[in-house]
């Protein structure tokens, strides 16, 4: 493992350092990037467990210690103990957890995840309608004029109205901004691979079989799947011990506030190799970091994702960053780029 040298840093690039040493998760200048401040690789390496009073909890980032909090029965949700316990995956990523809600009618894994046809029409439709709305432009934002509004879109009554035909609710899947950010990484860690959109093109594309239709899914669920791992909306998962349980770092107390450091644990170099490469062909992706199956929002998220692309692809099969762009995200509790400039063609 390599050695902390965030000393070697200049000064607005060191994480802000707590009593004892350990970075502050909450304090100046975190939230620009703890990727690139390191704050996520000293948590890991020289702080496992860690109280932070900033946060009032107790912080994991290891991904074995991460994965432990959200599936023992030891640990449950906080401040609600309705949250799931046990073998389901605690709420995160696109879930809040909602404890009305029900998977969308139709869905299961003998299709295209996100429910019936017309859960699937309905944001292919939106999809579309945005991306030709910004397909003459000299240069657009895909955030602000394509992320935003296509979550938004398929919100209130359409929604409700899908879900209700199912006998479900979808409270969660109502709730748009994570959606928008996980919509937004996606589509950077799109558009900065050349290989990834042409191989998405030329499955999807006129004169595309079955066969090639059924390989780009396929590819674009992985790409989804890889960024939530490499870039999750959610970083921080809050879970309570019911008893005391050992984590690598030490024993964490009965009753206590645990934060679970989903962006630290996805990019632990123990669990993944080369964490942070988007590559979504990895032979070690894990679907634990993309929530609950069959949670409506994810689900949701997923199909934004992959007809999102599919109609920016179709609309402006030229599409590119405009000179001199490149992503950047913010933010250490909720994670995302704020922009995305584009050249439409």
């Amino acid at each position: 493992m390599p050695a902390d040298r965030s000393e070697a840093l200049p000064a607005a690039r060191r994480p802000h350092r707590l009593a004892g040493g350990q970075p502050g998760l909450l304090e100046p200048g975190a939230s620009t990037d703890p990727y690139r401040l390191r704050l996520y690789r000293i948590l890991r390496t020289d702080f496992p467990l860690g109280y932070d009073p900033g946060l009032g909890a107790w912080l994991l980032s290891r991904y074995a210690d991460v994965a432990l909090a959200l599936t023992d029965p030891r640990f449950t949700g906080y401040p609600r103990d309705g949250a799931p316990r046990g073998p389901v995956p605690a709420p995160l990523g696109l879930c809040r957890g909602s404890l009305v809600c029900t998977p969308l009618p139709g869905s299961g894994t003998d299709r295209i995840p996100g429910g019936t046809p017309a859960t699937a029409s309905a944001v292919e439709r939106a999809a579309y309608v945005l991306a030709r709305r910004i397909a003459g432009r000299d240069q657009a934002d895909l955030v602000g004029e394509f992320c935003r509004w296509l979550p938004a879109g398929l919100s209130a009554p359409r929604l409700n109205a899908l879900v209700r035909a199912g006998g479900g609710t979808a409270d969660c899947a109502r709730h748009t901004g994570l959606r928008e950010r996980a919509l937004a990484s996606f589509l950077a860690n799109m558009l900065d691979d050349p290989d990834l959109l042409a191989a998405v093109a030329g499955g999807a594309g006129p004169g595309a079989g079955p066969g090639a239709e059924a390989g780009t899914g396929m590819l674009l669920g992985r790409a989804w799947t890889e960024t939530l791992r490499r870039d999750p909306p959610v970083q921080i998962v809050l879970r309570r011990t019911r008893t005391e349980v050992r984590v690598s770092g030490g024993t964490l107390p009965a009753g206590a506030p645990v934060a679970c450091l989903i962006g630290a644990a996805g990019r632990d170099p123990a669990r993944f190799a080369a964490p942070d490469r988007f590559d979504p062909l990895r032979a070690d992706a894990d679907p634990l970091l993309t929530g609950p199956a069959g949670c409506p929002a994810a689900l949701l998220g997923r199909l934004e994702a992959e007809h999102g692309l599919r109609a920016l692809l179709t609309a402006m099969p030229g599409i590119r960053w405009a000179d001199g762009f490149r992503p950047a995200s913010s933010g250490v509790l909720t994670r995302g780029p704020r922009t995305l400039l584009v050249r439409p063609s």
